[in-house]
């Protein structure tokens, strides 16, 4: 198979049968895009995909090396792997030649999260007094205290929360679906915001999408880029940081309920990881939880307070 075929093959199956986001798809894409024009460089009468070797791919890797980060070269590598493993499933490779690279070490930078003060400023910084503010506390709500990602956040329809039971049921990446339990006070929240979701029409056409829990004042589902910008102004309002990201109230809410006592595989079914790995992050970050254990169960802590 040609190449550019195999990566047209490869897209189509993460697709539709990976059901993998558009996002990992136009990076995979990207990626491979990357690969093959790079193997049309080296050898113009590249044939099929038997002809990329591990010499060949070791030249991409020390060029793409030469300007990229070794978290963006460690990607590509995956990106690599991942298509070779499934052409040799399908009969189109004997081998996998990128099994034999070797993947740069990646310092992944610990989550960004705030302290309780912090965070409980965040979340009540909005007016209530008006229905923007009474929508936008809901949504800080769910982002703080279900953990919701920002994508899950704006895809939600109002037949996804039920507030009787005290839970929201998200479809998370890859189309995973989880529900997520609901505090007290973001049922409050979103009882609020609910009494008065219909005055966000169109204050001309009147326009307004049923189907969008979150919505414009427009009447039109809010998008992730607005959702990001109304968290950077209320991180700068409530707690001086105008870097404030979506992702890092749900760091926020995992940092907080480790250090309340909840185990790791809890936090992983809440927030939706696949991989346990993704919630140890937050191990690092919860150090006070860490000490509190210690110095309530070690012994040589007990000691320590009685001398």
């Amino acid at each position: 198979m040609k190449p550019e075929d195999a990566v047209v093959a490869f897209v189509a199956h993460l697709r539709t049968e990976r059901r993998a986001s558009p996002h990992t798809v136009a990076a995979y894409e990207r990626d491979l895009v990357s690969l093959v024009a790079f193997a049309r460089e080296r050898s113009p009468r590249l044939a099929d995909t038997r002809g990329i070797d591990v010499v060949l791919l070791r030249g991409w890797l020390g060029q793409l090396s030469r300007t990229l980060a070794a978290s963006s070269v460690a990607r590509k590598i995956a990106a690599a792997r991942t298509w070779m493993r499934w052409m040799r499933r399908r009969g189109e490779l004997a081998t996998n030649p990128a099994e034999e690279l070797a993947t740069p070490r990646v310092r992944r930078p610990l989550p960004t999260f705030l302290g309780v003060d912090a965070a409980k400023e965040v979340v009540e910084a909005p007016d209530t007094t008006e229905v923007t503010g009474l929508r936008d506390r809901a949504m800080l709500e769910l982002l703080y205290g279900s953990g919701l990602r920002v994508g899950e956040l704006v895809r939600l329809a109002p037949g996804d929360i039920d507030l009787r039971e005290a839970n929201v049921h998200v479809l998370g990446k890859g189309d995973k679906e989880r529900v997520a339990p609901l505090g007290r006070k973001c049922v409050e929240a979103l009882e609020a915001y609910a009494a008065r979701r219909e005055e966000l029409r169109h204050p001309r056409t009147g326009a307004f999408d049923a189907r969008a829990f979150f919505l414009s004042i427009r009447g039109r589902r809010l998008g992730a880029r607005a959702v990001q910008k109304l968290v950077h102004a209320y991180g700068a309002l409530g707690a001086g940081r105008a870097d404030l990201h979506p992702h890092a109230l749900r760091h926020t809410c995992a940092t907080h309920l480790l250090d309340g006592g909840a185990d790791l595989r809890s936090i992983q079914e809440l927030l939706g990881h696949a991989s346990l790995s993704t919630t140890q992050r937050y191990t690092h970050v919860s150090m006070d939880h860490l000490m509190k254990v210690y110095d309530a169960a070690h012994p040589l802590a007990k000691s320590r307070k009685n001398g």
